[in-house]
């Protein structure tokens, strides 16, 4: 195990034993959601991919260390941190290793640190991508980048719904990462099912995703897949007003002058004031889901 990281005795025991473990990130508890749902989610995540038969392994960065699975004590430090808990990408984790920050990995940190463990499965909501603009102002996600280039198969609901989603899958097919539809043609929009954008393949059972994941890796191809799994139909959004639910709460976005790292949590809380919190409950059950699913992979993975 790589001396940075610090893994817990369940962790561990289970990667030495070659039993299925799914990487989650932090960042849902500390800047996605606010108190306690995000306790209550964190915990009722790590339950999904134990009920699914796997190994949670939560990822944060605590004391110079990242840590690979957490207590529930470590949990609530980072549901109750506030702005105390830093945000963090590929570019912040060498200064919060080193300067013993409190920090919360975003998808493409919690790919570096699931990569550095040996677990090739990690489960989110949705991944960041390109952003709605640009073309003007070049804001595109650092979790693209990482996509295509550690192997990790991350587990989601498509891209954040605030983000443009047809640049987004451009982005992923010029950086040679695979889309894979977990039983879908189409490319899901987060909150809702369908965004009229196809996926490059279509998997119906786990074994088939497991299957081209090593035939990707055993032919020396670096980079991490996406599985876009949409949202369950009793849990989706009405495609048309989360649009225009989006749309407003980027403008709110503008009036004030966010940018960067802020944005994405300042927009899923405009979203849950604009949707009178259906958003935030739609967030929940979709990231729950790609729990489930991720632990279906793990497993099937582990299997061999």
């Amino acid at each position: 195990m790589h001396p940075i990281l610090l893994p817990t005795p369940e962790v561990a025991d289970a990667l030495a034993a070659n039993r299925p473990v799914v990487a989650l990130e932090s960042t849902v508890i500390s800047h996605g959601m606010p108190y306690p749902r995000n306790l209550e989610t964190a915990r009722a995540l790590e339950a999904e991919v134990r009920a699914a038969g796997a190994i949670p392994a939560t990822i944060a960065v605590m004391d110079g260390r990242i840590r690979i699975g957490l207590d529930d004590e470590a949990l609530e430090r980072l549901a109750t941190g506030g702005h105390a808990v830093r945000k963090l990408s590929r570019r912040d984790l060498p200064v919060a290793i080193a300067t013993r920050a409190l920090g919360a990995t975003t998808v493409a940190a919690t790919m570096i640190g699931a990569r550095l463990a040996g677990i090739p499965v990690f489960a989110t909501g949705g991944i960041g991508g390109v952003h709605r603009g640009a073309e003007t102002s070049f804001d595109i996600s650092a979790d693209l980048d990482e996509l295509a280039r550690t192997s990790v198969c991350v587990v989601c609901a498509g891209a954040k719904s605030i983000l443009d989603l047809p640049k987004t899958l451009e982005v992923l097919e010029t950086r040679g990462v695979p889309v894979l539809g977990f039983g879908t043609d189409e490319f899901p929009a987060f909150y809702s099912r369908r965004s009229g954008l196809p996926v490059d393949h279509r998997c119906d059972n786990v074994t088939e995703v497991a299957d081209i994941l090593r035939a990707k890796w055993q032919l020396g191809l670096d980079g991490g897949v996406l599985l876009a799994n949409p949202i369950p139909p009793v849990d989706a959004l009405d495609a048309d007003a989360m649009e225009a639910a989006v749309t407003e709460a980027l403008a709110d976005a503008e009036s004030k002058e966010i940018k960067g790292k802020d944005i994405t949590p300042h927009l899923l809380a405009a979203l849950e004031r604009i949707t009178g919190g259906r958003s935030l409950t739609a967030n929940i059950a979709l990231i729950r889901n790609n729990a489930r699913v991720a632990a279906g992979v793990a497993a099937a993975l582990a299997a061999g």
